[in-house]
């Protein structure tokens, strides 16, 4: 299936029908906060082309490789994924050259715009997922302590606290093979006042292959 998915790096045009982008390893910043013209918004900075490519989500598709495929640690901190020794697809918080390298990065964003010099991602829902699937986004720290930022297994939404200025990574893990859609924003107060600028919602789509 994936096979047929592959297109250059680039959206092209098929009969009018735009083919999205594929992407299965590299460094990505699947979501990167951006400010312009009052508004906040999200998209894709794709550092596997060169140069960088800043894409919509709506014209890319991540894929998880095989290669991702791992088990539940026995060690119950990571219960949140599941039951020890079930399968687990992730993408990692540290390179592995042979998978998605996946950033979330606010580096656009100036310091004194926001209040706290922070916006809020809120990781709204899993739209659609294998049967059972699920997804958690998730931390580890020098000891390989994990801290859970957003789990789809105990429902969602989820809000992640992002300084601005920032670049942030961290394991991406997937219960099942198959297709998740993943609706994300994000919101922030600007500096000295209640005003809250949203971003619109968007989607991100990742292929977990078996």
């Amino acid at each position: 299936m994936i096979a047929a998915l592959v297109v250059p790096a680039a959206p092209a045009q098929a009969h009018g029908v735009t083919v999205p982008v594929v992407i299965s390893a590299g460094h990505v910043d699947v979501i990167e906060v951006e400010y312009e013209d009052g508004e906040l918004e999200l998209a894709v900075h794709d550092d596997t082309v060169d140069p960088g490519a800043h894409r919509h989500h709506s014209d890319v598709i991540f894929v998880v490789k095989p290669e991702a495929r791992t088990t539940v640690p026995s060690d119950p901190a990571f219960s949140f994924l599941g039951s020890a020794g079930s399968p687990v697809w992730v993408l990692p918080q540290v390179q592995n050259e042979d998978l998605i390298w996946a950033g979330i990065a606010t580096e656009e964003l100036e310091e004194g715009v926001f209040e706290g010099d922070s916006v809020d991602l809120t990781v709204q829902q899993l739209i659609s997922a294998p049967s059972s699937g699920r997804v958690a986004i998730y931390t580890e720290n020098l000891f390989g302590l994990p801290t859970v930022l957003a789990n789809s297994r105990d429902g969602l939404p989820d809000v992640v606290d992002l300084p601005v200025g920032d670049h942030l990574h961290a394991n991406w893990a997937f219960s099942k093979a198959g297709v998740y859609l993943l609706k994300v924003k994000a919101s922030a107060t600007l500096a000295g006042t209640a005003t809250v600028v949203e971003s619109d919602s968007v989607q991100l789509r990742f292929v977990v292959l078996p």
